[in-house]
């Protein structure tokens, strides 16, 4: 195959009657003086994910530093009926920071303070900008660790707003699982604290869970405080591979139902194996592999070890390789993080349409193995990596986006896939989000439910001014 242009695939926008009135401009430059930018080139940076979608770039760009800040700042947009787009490092998928109305780019990075760490309680307080690899950082000296891995160094304000996951998941759950409060700006510029620091609480409606997961359309969230792990004693990580996709799901089905505590249980397809190999000098043989990894005491460690290759050797796995090392370990998780640069080395000047869905485990191997049937009928390449701990897998569609036959193609392989899915008792998206590129899919997988979803954002925001054009319709 030969590599097409980066253009990405043009969505449509709305940004009749929005505007920056010189009113709000001084506003905005009264509050923030030089770190509010009309810059071309910061606006672009500012107007862009890693998703295929792209929309013209946000009118201006503001870098905020306090919770103060955010409330001025939506304060005065509100009064003018200008969108804000709260924006966090930029790694979603959906086209969830894209100005589709047009109006002010939110930067949140300049958040990035660690506010406080409660080591007895194991919880921390942050800014919505700080990283989660900031976050562990600032941890180490306490034998704590925040465990929440979706691979990108994402803002932990992002990734509480797009509800994010990854590889840990399946022991540590999500960031559903792992926040406790917030703190949130809402669209009339008024903060509110969500929950507390105790560990439940019966008072009241649940806001924290309702902000968790709203990317943005409700609320700027600013602060956010979250559940910390200790360091484990010891860890140990390993890889073993499979004859077929179904026989790999089976083994994650039984190490699941005999309750093994497993951290993480990746799987990766032929095809993603083979991008991992090129990309990070990996010499895995191509077959469909588990990468696995033990958290615990030395002693429980070995023993789920030895526990789940007796499974897999039930299951025709073979070749258990053992990375027990540090260096080791991270350089075979970095390789996994690496993926999606992986699959688009494997056509230089393309695209990816990176989607994913999530269905009951019993049904994972059946969803993979019919999609991955659908892909072998066309020329596209689709490398498929899978948290299949929980269900949920991803694919990479590889495409030219000035080649219209290809987008088209990919587009309906992906609408095959999350209405697979959605038949199977599934969802959608498992941790990508909605954001723009699944809004169309929400309506299919909830129904009248979405009119409901509507009416809470419309109550939030009655002006439509926090991210619109995400997540749902709002006057659909």
């Amino acid at each position: 195959m030969t590599g097409g242009s980066t253009r990405r695939s043009a969505i449509a926008t709305d940004t009749a009657g929005t505007s920056l009135t010189a009113d709000l401009l001084d506003g905005l430059r009264e509050l923030l003086g030089d770190r509010l930018s009309l810059n071309e080139t910061e606006r672009a940076n500012y107007g862009m994910d890693e998703s295929s979608f792209s929309a013209p770039a946000p009118q201006a760009v503001a870098f905020l530093e306090s919770t103060e800040e955010a409330s001025e700042l939506v304060r005065l947009c509100a009064q003018h009926r200008t969108p804000v787009i709260p924006f966090g490092a930029g790694t979603s998928l959906e086209g969830h920071v894209l100005a589709t109305h047009g109006g002010v780019a939110v930067v949140m990075t300049g958040m990035n303070q660690v506010l406080e760490v409660n080591v007895d309680d194991l919880d921390a307080t942050v800014q919505a900008g700080v990283t989660r690899k900031q976050l562990n950082d600032s941890l180490r000296d306490h034998g704590l660790f925040f465990p929440i891995d979706p691979g990108a160094d994402a803002s932990l304000g992002g990734m509480a707003a797009t509800r994010a996951s990854g590889t840990t998941a399946v022991r540590y759950g999500t960031m559903r699982d792992n926040i406790l409060a917030m703190t949130v700006v809402l669209a009339d510029g008024r903060v509110i604290r969500t929950g507390s620091r105790a560990r439940k609480s019966s008072a009241g409606y649940d806001l924290t869970r309702l902000f968790i997961g709203s990317e943005g359309t409700l609320g700027i969230i600013t602060e956010v405080t979250v559940r910390l792990q200790g360091v484990p004693p010891a860890i140990s990580s390993a890889i073993c591979r499979f004859p077929t996709v179904d026989d790999a799901v089976s083994a994650v089905i039984s190490t699941i139902q005999f309750g093994i505590p497993v951290a993480r249980v990746e799987l990766l397809d032929e095809l993603g194996l083979q991008a991992v190999n090129d990309f990070s000098g990996l010499d895995c043989v191509l077959e469909p592999t588990l990468f696995l990894e033990f958290h615990g005491s030395e002693k429980g460690v070995v023993e789920q070890a030895k526990e789940v290759q007796e499974i897999a050797g039930e299951c025709g796995g073979a070749d258990f390789e053992w990375a027990t090392r540090t260096e080791d370990r991270n350089r075979l998780w970095q390789a996994r993080h690496d993926a999606y640069w992986a699959a688009l080395a494997m056509r230089p000047g393309c695209r990816g349409i990176t989607t994913d869905v999530c269905v009951p485990i019993s049904r994972l191997g059946e969803c993979i193995s019919e999609t991955k049937r659908d892909f072998a009928e066309t020329s596209l390449l689709a490398p498929l990596v899978g948290h299949v701990g929980d269900g949920n897998f991803h694919l990479v569609i590889l495409i030219d986006t000035d080649d219209e036959e290809e987008v088209r193609e990919a587009r309906e392989l992906n609408r095959r896939l999350v209405r697979r899915a959605l038949a199977m008792g599934g969802t959608c998206t498992g941790e990508h989000g909605v954001g723009f590129g699944k809004m169309d899919y929400l309506v299919e997988e909830h129904g009248d439910a979405v009119d409901t979803m509507r009416a809470i954002k419309a109550c939030l925001d009655p002006q439509d001014i926090m991210n619109p054009g995400k997540v749902v319709h709002v006057g659909a």
